[in-house]
């Protein structure tokens, strides 16, 4: 005789109230029915309010020790339960692994167990990673995605958007009105970023300025659109380029698999396999630079000195990252954006969320931290010889 429906599913409800987190698969083996019948039933629970619904998993609408605390202090554990937070980042990103370390240092601090997942260079590599966490009883997920085309980026949202378990996207905005857009985020504020590289240069006396970006990733991306909108409408600026800063910068196999950058007129991009920084300065006239990120950055002034052109007397540059800018044999001024700080704060809101305190449930945050400029000398005012 088959089990009527409400009697399966009390029994559903009385196993993950039992022991927490539940894969779909092993709720199908213990009451002998199709995967397919238990996540009908897992999904209509948390219609009801019953249960919470992740990728592949159950959970209790509060966590089997009771409802969680406000964070403890190191060696505490702010939901009694033991569950990790899913740190999620791509392979070999200097730049959010300094992000990563922010955060890690604040749930370290709190008590948090960390399980840490790193992405591989392979499209959707997130999305695995992620389920897995979710299926090991990972109870919330801080997550960088590599996001290397906006295509990328927006077949993402709504996996994302349904990880059934409070999420913060670290240095990542979403497209507005997006299904993400209602995600708490917290990110490196870039088109100011991009503003003091050019009022920096600009207050120098330059007029005829470059940026050769990369175009891999949303903070690329963002930097060229705000190049392109920041120096059109700076009245100084006589005229303005944007360049992709190395061949491999772009997602893709090449320049033609990505999607133009909203506010980067077409004509001011160069595509060409390779960049002739200085050829290209000398064509347009041009005495500064913002070069994005550091290592091209560096690689494009050791280019430079080979073609002759030194900095900072024959072209002043600023760099974006600040992540080895100052390693040079020129240290670089540079913008730098506030990458562990960006973690810290993901990681306190994350907190704040799990917490069960006062208003943890309440609006959405997201939450831009300014960068800063560091001066180091790449950059000098213009002299007669460079106009």
């Amino acid at each position: 005789m088959r089990e009527p429906v409400e009697l399966r599913r009390q029994r559903i409800l009385a196993v993950v109230e039992s022991r927490g987190a539940v894969k779909v698969s092993a709720l199908a083996d213990e009451l002998a029915v199709s995967v397919v019948t238990v996540r009908r039933d897992v999904e209509e629970l948390a219609r009801a309010g019953r249960l919470r619904r992740g990728h592949g998993v159950a959970r209790p609408v509060r966590d089997p020790a009771g409802p969680p605390a406000v964070p403890a202090p190191r060696g505490g554990d702010p939901a009694g339960d033991g569950g990790a937070v899913a740190l999620v980042v791509p392979e070999r990103h200097s730049y959010l692994y300094e992000t990563l370390h922010g955060a890690r240092t604040v749930l370290e601090e709190s008590g948090i167990r960390i399980a840490l997942y790193l992405a591989p260079q392979s499209a959707d590599a997130e999305r695995p990673l992620v389920e897995r966490a979710l299926a090991d009883g990972a109870r919330g997920l801080l997550i960088a995605p590599r996001w290397r085309s906006v295509l990328s980026e927006e077949l993402d949202y709504d996996w994302l958007a349904d990880a059934g378990v409070p999420t913060v996207l670290m240095e990542r905005r979403p497209r507005p009105g997006s299904t993400l857009h209602a995600l708490d985020s917290v990110c490196s504020d870039h088109w100011y970023g991009t503003h003091l590289a050019v009022d920096h240069l600009v207050s120098l006396g330059h007029r005829r300025i470059v940026l050769a970006a990369r175009d891999d990733s949303p903070t690329a991306r963002t930097v060229r659109a705000a190049f392109a909108e920041i120096a059109a409408a700076h009245p100084e600026v006589d005229e303005w380029t944007v360049v992709l800063s190395s061949p491999d910068a772009v997602p893709g196999p090449g320049p033609s698999g990505a999607r133009p950058v909203p506010g980067v007129p077409s004509g001011s991009r160069d595509d060409a396999p390779d960049l002739d920084l200085a050829a290209l300065l000398r064509e347009r006239g041009a005495t500064a630079a913002v070069l994005h990120g550091d290592v091209d950055a560096l690689m494009l002034v050791q280019r430079l000195a080979e073609s002759g052109v030194q900095v900072p007397r024959d072209c002043s540059v600023v760099a974006y990252d600040d992540v080895v800018a100052a390693l040079g044999s020129t240290p670089l001024t540079a913008v730098a954006p506030p990458r562990a700080e960006i973690g810290r704060a993901a990681a306190e809101l994350l907190l704040h969320r799990l917490s069960g305190a006062a208003g943890a449930a309440g609006p959405v945050r997201r939450t831009q931290v300014l960068p800063e400029l560091k001066v180091r000398g790449s950059a000098q005012a213009i002299t007669p010889a460079m106009s």
